[in-house]
């Protein structure tokens, strides 16, 4: 299947997401700043979501400025009263919630595990896979309500393998994709598809250090068959796809975004 990227001003690649209201946890930057933008091109109206007021808004503007419906919520979605404000506020600004994308996550340590603190843990985990349940929960509830919606979840190469010093990230991103499932069959019925995206390693605040550090960086490139990092914008049709009518018949699923890691 060729799906076509959405870039700021482009044509959109998938067809019925026009107005429809679109949440991006961790919108503001990195790949959730690309997904954003790629729903905004697509027609949406998107909702970005972030810690730092001051980062959503700038990204909030810049693709107002290009023409895009966009609006900034600073909110944690570790804090389960972060997350229902922004459900509820959505909802009253709009009326509903059409898409979530779960991307915000956080991988601030490389630890070996011996040497993870449980605080360090707790952060990682309190992000990458409570938030993700806390925003599909609150979501999901509104969703069912309408009788229909889409949850993406962005997961990571690091749910289905291990990878070295990232305990706390594997366990949680490993998390993600098995919730991902029991969502989908918990919900289908209802008329709300969950879904996931399992990004592999691509240029992002994420990588820097990695992509900085040569023999790291050719150690990941000469694992992944395409031969380099990825570019956010490579992760946005995929999540256009998935929260798409293109994709009604899909749910459960986690399509690997990876340039063929993990089947190398």
């Amino acid at each position: 299947m060729s799906i076509a990227i959405a870039m700021p001003g482009a044509a959109p690649p998938v067809a019925g997401l026009q107005g429809k209201i679109v949440i991006v946890t961790g919108g503001g930057r990195g790949l959730g700043r690309a997904i954003s933008e790629g729903f905004a091109a697509a027609g949406a109206h998107v909702v970005l979501t972030g810690r730092t007021a001051a980062t959503v808004e700038e990204a909030s503007a810049a693709i107002a400025a290009q023409g895009g419906a966009a609006e900034g919520f600073a909110a944690d979605v570790s804090r389960e009263d972060d997350v229902d404000a922004l459900c509820r506020a959505v909802v009253a600004r709009h009326g509903r919630i059409d898409a979530l994308v779960n991307n915000a996550g956080i991988n601030p340590w490389y630890k070996a595990a011996e040497d993870t603190s449980l605080d360090e843990w707790r952060a990682v985990v309190d992000t990458n896979l409570t938030g993700v349940f806390l925003a599909a929960r609150a979501a999901g509830r509104l969703m069912l309500a309408q009788g229909e919606g889409a949850i993406v979840n962005v997961t990571s190469v690091a749910g289905r393998v291990g990878l070295a010093r990232t305990t706390a990230y594997c366990a949680a991103k490993g998390g993600v994709e098995l919730m991902t499932r029991q969502l989908a069959l918990e919900w289908a019925k209802k008329g709300v598809r969950v879904n996931a995206v399992g990004p592999g390693y691509f240029e992002t605040d994420l990588t820097e250090g990695l992509r900085h550090n040569p023999k790291l960086a050719e150690r990941v490139t000469a694992r992944t068959p395409m031969g380099r990092f990825g570019h956010p914008q490579e992760l946005v049709g995929a999540c256009l796809f998935l929260a798409s009518p293109a994709a009604s018949y899909i749910t459960g699923a986690s399509l690997a975004v990876d340039g063929g890691w993990t089947a190398a």
